[in-house]
């Protein structure tokens, strides 16, 4: 059996709480792209454990699997790991052999690019660590992977071959001093250590075959996505996206298990109720203008501040054209409805039901960002709900949600042709409603 979470919109959809709460039915929960640019937010019983490479079940003391589609900075893994360990925790991580590592000059190079597009539209918002410069390289054939590191022999020769490339790169093209993230030497026997640790804590392996035995053996599997569907390489609003497939397509490519596998199981939509983004680009249903304080209330009220990046978060009113696109793209069984104590006690609670281009209505997302941008949304007002005591409403389950925000979730089911399995109303495990269990379904 296995679930896939996935992120319906542009990220920060709180995946996290649900492959926490779902994580618990699962033998092995395993990311299947992205890297340390994804921040997962965990909280239970008050304990809060930010997390942005290790996957989120290990605060169930489940086995984690970094997918061979993940770029792995080894430093933030291992700080991470430590860092459990330190509080008492005893994460059981492995990573793909074939998973790309994340090297010194990929996050120079990453901060270097990204200021020289800050002043162009065309600022993706990166958080500087390195990603999208590691997938260049992967699909350049000069990347170095985790199995990599385990041979000091091939790990030299790999470092030998791209290293000096990069180094021309920050000098010749850029104008940037070249310090130690340029220098083989130092390069290898830093990552030749970290090759030592991973061997010395059996932490590799081949990701398919691993997790493919595990289902063979009746096992269940939850994938965790990282990101969201709107900033996937191919399905998002291209330039402003992540340099990964976030989607579920991903869980495959990503983790070497069959598309057949991940598609006889479960795929669940996360759904934040309003919109946030961190970066450039269009956003349709943004709140600007006369309407900043009230994206100021949301973006305090719900902590719209990213959780890897700090950086303030852009808020809009629900999109229902993204998320059309999203359940076509990812083929969604299931919904989970995030954040719906946020819009409580607003004077107005409004949704983009669909778009105006040029005098055309669309209900779903145009294929071209350039599109997208000038399309004005036909917003759908809906009767606001009172703030109530939302950790008593979680005690008594769905039922106890207010009339107009169970009206609010029929509509996004309705639209999205999928059901609603749970809902967030605060950030702790137990302020999760679950309708469905989607190892149950």
């Amino acid at each position: 059996m296995t679930v896939t979470i996935v992120g319906s919109q542009l990220g920060d959809e709180g995946k996290g709480a649900l492959v926490d709460l779902w994580g618990g039915d699962a033998d092995v929960v395993a990311r299947y792209q992205g890297g340390d640019n994804a921040g997962h937010t965990v909280v239970e019983d008050g304990d809060e454990y930010k997390l942005s490479l290790v996957p989120s079940g290990a605060v169930r003391d489940k086995i984690g699997v970094l997918g061979n589609g993940c770029v792995v900075n080894p430093k933030t893994l291992f700080e991470e790991i430590d860092d459990l360990r330190d509080r008492g925790l005893e994460p059981d991580v492995r990573v793909a052999r074939r998973a790309h590592v994340i090297m010194p000059y990929h996050r120079v190079l990453d901060g270097i690019e990204e200021e020289a597009k800050s002043d162009s539209d065309l600022d993706a918002g990166t958080t500087g660590r390195g990603i999208g410069p590691t997938y260049e390289d992967k699909a350049g054939r000069r990347g170095i992977r985790v199995g990599d590191l385990l041979d000091p022999e091939v790990l030299r020769d790999r470092l030998e071959y791209v290293v000096p490339q990069k180094r021309a790169l920050a000098e010749d093209v850029f104008g940037v001093d070249a310090g130690d993230a340029f220098d083989v030497d130092a390069v290898f026997e830093e990552y030749r250590a970290i090759g030592e640790r991973f061997a010395d804590e059996s932490m590799t392996v081949n990701a398919g075959e691993f997790l493919g035995s595990r289902v063979d053996d009746g096992e269940s599997v939850l994938f965790e996505g990282a990101q969201g569907t709107s900033i996937d390489i191919d399905h998002g609003i291209y330039p402003y996206v992540t340099s990964s497939n976030p989607t579920a397509g991903g869980a495959a490519t990503g983790t070497g298990v069959g598309p057949t596998v991940v598609g006889r199981g479960e795929v669940v939509g996360i759904v934040k109720a309003y919109l946030s983004r961190v970066g450039t680009g269009p956003l349709p249903t943004e709140l600007t203008g006369d309407d900043e304080e009230l994206a100021d209330y949301i973006r305090e009220k719900g902590g719209e501040f990213g959780t890897v990046t700090g950086r303030p978060r852009r808020i809009g009113w629900l999109d229902v054209p993204m998320l059309r696109h999203a359940a076509r793209a990812n083929g969604f069984t299931g919904l989970a409805v995030n954040h719906i104590d946020v819009l409580a006690g607003l004077d107005e609670v409004q949704v983009g039901h669909s778009y105006d281009l040029d005098g055309e209505e669309l209900f779903t997302m145009p294929a071209t960002t350039e599109r997208w941008g000038r399309c004005e949304p036909n917003l759908r007002e809906f009767e606001p709900w009172p703030e109530v005591d939302w950790s008593a409403v979680a005690d008594e389950g769905y039922g106890a949600i207010p009339d107009a925000a169970q009206a609010y979730l029929d509509y996004l089911a309705e639209e999205v042709g999928a059901p609603v399995y749970a809902v967030g109303v605060g950030p702790d495990r137990a302020q999760t409603i679950e309708l469905t269990n989607p190892f149950q379904a």
